[in-house]
């Protein structure tokens, strides 16, 4: 078998967040200062020092924007704004400041694809035909029999069109029918979302997800999307029965990453990432990310949603970003605001404290940046959440057959003996785990074998090995459980073993003489891999 391509660690690492370890704050949920039950910016600098412990290089915090909050401040009425449920801007400069004293960068959302309908660019087109924002967003006449242009479907249900009487026209929203698409095609409109941006990095941002953007821009001729084909898989909203060619991933879509690409390189040290979701997303994934003028990274969905966590899946999802010239850096989460918590997806209850360590170390040893969201490292579960206490609009939409995000949003418990764990003094906007306060930081903290202790450790591992840093991978071994694969670096060459099974498997190196143990969980040793367990070698001379 040909040895992995060595990598210049120096090349590989003057980029600070290629391999960075990423950690995401949903601000609603990490910690509530002023008692309404609802996450804040204050509570956020309150808590960074615990991000910080963990070794994480940044934080990425999902939007804090003013926004009437239908879609929990993906709907943004001003991208220049903090909603007052979450503080000022002087708040967030707070947060700015800490961070950078606690040595973690910044990033924060983008949202170009659509709007609030209560953004004042929007009350502005929808006002008439020839007003000077008329063309901002995407409007249509209806077809001769009143219906609407296309047969395109949202996101959350239903079509993806809505009259508006004032214009006498449609509006096309790919989400809620409060989040009207912008027009992207329109250079004005592009202008307009790289001066936000400019807003932000003027206020000392290290970088930006940009949310959803491969639904940014449409076909202009408003073809209709065809029929997807019946795979067997559960279909709960008519958006699952289009293939969607037309109402998003138009290719002009990389023109605006490109002049977005040259506004943050004239900043410097800046880091980019796309999130691109969709049952086949690889190739937009690759365009939004080739070359050294589009974004640097792009959001893999590959773990997300998946069922099950096999060696497969890891194969498929490293091998698609070959470590080549001109391929862009993944990006990789196992858990996030949107998806459920993997280890309520990925285990029984029996075996979810293994298996969450054993997952903390295969993320850690992943080609590409490692991204954390609250609470992974604490082993939080999915939080089941009744009807009467949804928030989640798709949920309630399509209740119930779709999963509710609000299980996977609930606070994040600080002190398992105070009230509501310590996120808030008022009634949290979601119930609390039921077993989240053993999980509790401070427990953790205290116990040395805990989760978040091994969580810090695997992080410092990470961050003290350019092979796992940075260095090329090469999957060996992915069978029903055993995955086995390479990272090498200039001189360090690891092998890293896994077991992602039930079942105790035997496996040996090699040359068992010229490696020596850099890391393991759950007993695992040279020669025996108990169920749930991982391993990592270092090759000696």
């Amino acid at each position: 078998m040909s040895e992995p391509s060595r990598v210049p660690a120096a090349q590989a690492t003057r980029d600070w967040w290629r391999g960075a370890v990423i950690y995401q704050i949903y601000p609603r949920s990490f910690a509530d200062t002023n008692g309404d039950g609802i996450g804040d910016l204050p509570g956020v600098a309150a808590h960074l020092e615990h991000v910080a412990s963990l070794g994480a290089d940044a934080i990425w915090l999902s939007p804090f924007f003013t926004s009437p909050m239908r879609d929990f401040g993906y709907d943004i009425a001003d991208y220049c704004g903090v909603d007052p449920v979450f503080g000022t801007l002087a708040d967030f400069d707070a947060v700015i400041e800490k961070a950078h004293a606690l040595g973690l960068k910044v990033i924060i959302d983008q949202v170009y694809s659509h709007t609030s309908d209560q953004h004042e660019w929007f009350k502005e087109s929808r006002a008439s035909r020839d007003n000077p924002k008329a063309d901002w967003y995407v409007w249509a006449d209806a077809k001769a029999d009143g219906s609407p242009p296309t047969n395109w479907q949202s996101v959350f249900g239903g079509p993806a069109w809505t009259w508006d009487a004032r214009r006498g026209q449609y509006y096309f929203h790919n989400f809620l029918s409060e989040q009207p698409d912008l027009n992207l095609h329109n250079p004005q409109v592009q202008d307009a979302a790289l001066a936000a941006a400019k807003f932000w990095l003027d206020r000392g941002v290290d970088g930006f997800r940009v949310d959803a953007i491969n639904f940014s821009m449409h076909d202009p001729l408003l073809r209709d999307n065809p029929p997807a084909p019946d795979t067997g898989a559960p279909r709960t909203r008519p958006f699952d029965f289009q293939q969607h060619i037309y109402n998003q991933s138009h290719p002009d879509i990389v023109g605006f990453l490109e002049r977005h690409r040259e506004l943050t390189d004239s900043y410097g040290g800046r880091f980019t990432v796309a999130e691109v979701g969709g049952p086949t997303p690889e190739a937009e994934m690759h365009a939004f990310t080739q070359g050294q003028g589009r974004l640097n990274s792009a959001y893999g969905f590959d773990f997300l949603y998946a069922n099950k966590l096999t060696p497969a899946l890891v194969k498929k999802a490293v091998e698609t970003w070959p470590d080549a010239p001109g391929t862009g850096w993944p990006s990789w989460a196992f858990e996030n605001h949107d998806a459920p918590r993997a280890v309520s997806r990925w285990a029984d209850a029996e075996h979810r404290d293994a298996f969450a360590a054993m997952k903390m170390l295969l993320l850690m040893c992943l080609r590409g940046n490692a991204i954390l969201f609250q609470g992974e490292e604490l082993g939080l579960t999915q939080v089941e959440i009744g009807f009467d206490q949804l928030q989640d609009p798709e949920a309630i939409a399509n209740w119930p057959l779709t999963l509710s995000r609000d299980g996977v949003r609930t606070p994040m418990p600080w002190r398992a003996d105070a009230a509501n764990l310590g996120f808030t003094a008022g009634k949290p906007w979601l119930p609390l785990g039921p077993d989240h306060a053993d999980k509790a930081v401070d427990r953790q903290t205290s116990e040395n074998s805990s989760l978040l202790n091994l969580t810090r450790g695997l992080i410092a591992l990470r961050a003290a090995n350019p092979a796992l840093r940075t260095g090329a991978m090469e999957v060996l071994t992915a069978d029903e459980a055993l995955l086995v694969f390479t990272r090498v670096a200039d001189e360090q060459a690891l092998t890293c073993a896994f077991n992602l099974g039930k079942t105790p498997l035997a496996w040996h190196p090699a040359q068992p003489d010229r490696f020596r143990v850099l890391a393991a969980v759950n007993g695992a040793a040279p020669g025996s891999l108990p169920p749930y367990s991982g391993l990592v070698l270092e090759q000696i001379a």
